[in-house]
């Protein structure tokens, strides 16, 4: 089975989204899934992301191939982005496995579920921040001295995070676990 992610810009998420998804698929029975993630064409941000010609270039250009196509993105505090991800399912998921999900504020909020946090933060102060990538990402990484490794700190940070699925999936209940629980259901009715 072939699975392409589409981050909104593959630079830095690629880093958590491929070690996330590779072992969630793991954890999930499917041993048997190459993950890939989507750098050709970089859509270069979530309004691009958010665009259904976008999209349907990437499923041009990788359909044959490809199985599953999940997009992630930052929810970045917009209410409706959700409203916007259940249009894209339904445009591109009538004759393929297409999923879509945003993080809950950012992508990095995912990678830092699995992680063992600073004591004196609190997680749902983590959670609740729309800018998790500045105000708390990128202090981890600094912390840890990851912030010129590649990805900034992103890819052993992600690798890292990846070894706790389940704590991802208890602590993004709304978006992760969401996402993962429809990624179940899609693989049983393949």
């Amino acid at each position: 089975m072939n699975v392409l992610i589409i981050p909104e810009d593959f630079r830095n998420d690629q880093y958590i989204l491929k070690p996330l998804f590779s072992r969630l698929f793991q954890s999930i029975g499917k041993r048997r899934v190459h993950v890939d993630v989507c750098r050709d064409p970089l859509l270069g941000g979530v309004g691009e992301a958010l665009k259904s010609e976008r999209i349907a270039e990437v499923i041009g250009k990788h359909g044959g191939m490809t199985d599953i196509f999940i997009l992630c993105i930052d929810r970045d505090g917009e209410q409706g982005r959700r409203q916007r991800l259940d249009q894209i399912e339904a445009e591109f998921g009538d004759v393929r496995v297409f999923l879509a999900e945003n993080a809950w504020e950012e992508i990095e909020t995912w990678l830092l579920a699995g992680l063992d946090l600073p004591t004196n933060w609190n997680w749902r102060t983590v959670r609740a921040e729309v800018q998790v990538k500045e105000v708390y990402f990128g202090l981890l990484a600094s912390q840890r001295g990851l912030s010129d490794a590649l990805g900034g700190g992103r890819k052993h940070l992600g690798e890292e995070a990846s070894r706790r699925i389940d704590a991802i999936r208890q602590k993004c209940p709304e978006d992760f676990d969401n996402l993962a629980r429809r990624l179940e259901a899609a693989i049983r009715t393949a």
